[in-house]
């Protein structure tokens, strides 16, 4: 297997031998030639066809599986990252998952007040290999989420640049801060983020686990769905 070869293959939570994954990758793409014309499109469908949902991060494995995020249609930064990766990967892209840490400085005080911090721990993007080289991609917002929530400019991908937050909004307030580097992945690191999520957001994970089991789509008008920015 050679270097790229490794950032091809399924694994457990890149799980593109799951047929709803691998069929939607295909549905996403068919009619498109080159890679980059189907990163772009399987960016833009991850991005506003699975809807953010920060309260999302339930600490069970298969809540950041692919194949889950396709069947709930809502995510947070990771699991949306996850499912991009391995979206591309199932159309023959090489991909990978890069965590970092980050302070979004636009985040409602109740969320940071909710949350216990400001820094979002274990943040994700993907990286697709496209045209001899990395480029990040960040699928996190989706539109309506990105204009109710004044999360601009958007994130846009054109399968040549990078596409990340960007440092500052369209005022010129601050946005998102880097403040951490945690690599870049071949899978998803779950016994890391575990450790990670339990130690800086204990509070609000037993919050979720006893009023919001659910991994169903959350519906307008549930106390959760108002949790979300």
């Amino acid at each position: 297997m050679n270097k790229l070869e490794q950032y091809l293959q399924p694994t457990e939570f890149f799980n593109f031998n799951k047929r709803n994954v691998r069929e939607k990758a295909l549905e996403i793409t068919k009619g498109l030639k080159t890679d980059k014309e189907k990163a772009i499109a399987l960016f833009y469908w991850v991005r506003d066809k699975i809807k953010y949902n920060m309260m999302a991060f339930y600490m069970r494995k298969n809540n950041f599986k692919a194949s889950i995020t396709i069947r709930r249609l809502n995510g947070f930064c990771v699991s949306k990252a996850i499912l991009l990766s391995t979206l591309a990967r199932a159309v023959g892209i090489p991909a990978k998952l890069h965590i970092v840490d980050i302070i979004n400085h636009l985040v409602p005080k109740r969320i940071v007040e909710l949350m216990g911090t400001n820094v979002f721990y274990f943040h994700g993007y993907s990286e697709l290999y496209l045209n001899g080289k990395w480029v990040k991609a960040t699928p996190v917002f989706d539109k309506d989420t990105a204009l109710k929530a004044g999360f601009l400019p958007m994130v846009e991908f054109d399968g040549e640049n990078d596409g990340l937050l960007a440092p500052y909004d369209v005022n010129g307030n601050i946005f998102v801060e880097y403040v951490g580097d945690r690599g870049v992945h071949i899978d998803f690191p779950y016994d890391d983020i575990e450790i990670e999520f339990n130690k800086n957001y204990g509070n609000i994970i037993d919050m979720i686990e006893k009023g919001f089991p659910s991994l169903k789509p959350l519906k307008k008008g549930t106390p959760e769905s108002n949790l979300t920015i």
